[in-house]
Parts: structure tokens; sequence; C-alpha cells
């Protein structure tokens, strides 16, 4: 069994063992914003073979998956960071993070599903512009 490292500070160690998984503000204006226009969806759903791994948002008769997220966790080119304490560590777990994104994202396609991903900073009203006009299949623009 792989142990992770010992945190730096009880703030830390507090800090961390809060971050949600689920409902973070940036999904939760999404689904607003795609519940305000009638898209229907399902939260939180775990995947189709891959019952431990779960889609923010998901529309399965579409076979649509929708992730936001999280530029730390997810390692986003604009806003990730690498914290200094257990430095090594950290970036092992981000990278195994990111290639558990790509193998997800490939599973998915490989059944026929349609994966979009986006940012956790990204504006919500784009970020529902693009998933509406994919479970609604409208032409891209």
């Amino acid at each position: 069994m792989t142990v992770g490292p010992v945190p730096s500070s009880e703030g830390v160690s507090l800090r961390m063992s809060r971050a949600r998984r689920r409902d973070t503000e940036p999904e939760m204006l999404v689904r607003r914003e795609a519940f305000r226009r009638g898209l229907r969806y399902r939260v939180d759903a775990p995947l189709p073979g891959m019952p431990r791994r779960r889609a923010d948002m998901v529309f399965p008769g579409r076979k649509v998956a929708v992730f936001v997220d999280g530029c730390f966790w997810h390692s986003c080119p604009e806003h990730t960071s690498i914290p200094r304490a257990n430095r090594e560590w950290w970036m092992a777990k981000l990278r195994r993070n990111t290639e558990r994104d790509r193998e997800t994202d490939a599973h998915l396609r490989a059944l026929g599903w349609t994966v979009l991903r986006f940012w956790e900073h990204e504006e919500p009203v784009a970020v529902v512009d693009s998933v509406e006009r994919i479970v609604r299949g409208h032409a891209s623009s």
C-alpha cells in the first residue's frame, strides 16, 4: 500500500481534508446555468465500465460526460502549482491524476461517448454554451 506524505502542518492537513470532491462552486454555477436552460442531467454519476470514476454531469441518453476540472488537482496549464512541501510526491500525484483523466477520456470515447472537459476558471455561460450545442445536437459554431 502506498502511503501519502506526512502533512507539513496541521493547517495544511485540515485544508486538504476539507477539499470538496463534488459540488464545488464552479460545478454548481455550470449546473445551475444548464438547468436554467432546460438541460437535464445526472450529477456525480458513475461511468460505464468504470464504477469508481465519476463525471460531474452526465447526459446518459446522449452519451455525454462533462467534467469541470479543478486547476490544482488536474494541472491546469494556466494555473497549476506544485506545493513546495513534499514536492516530489505532489508531482507524481498530480501527474497520475492527469493520466487517469486521459484514461477515462479514452475509455468513454471507445464506448461512443463525447467527453467535455472544462477548467474551473472558465466562464460558466460559455461552458454551458458548449455543452448545450453537443447535448442538443446543434451544429458547432
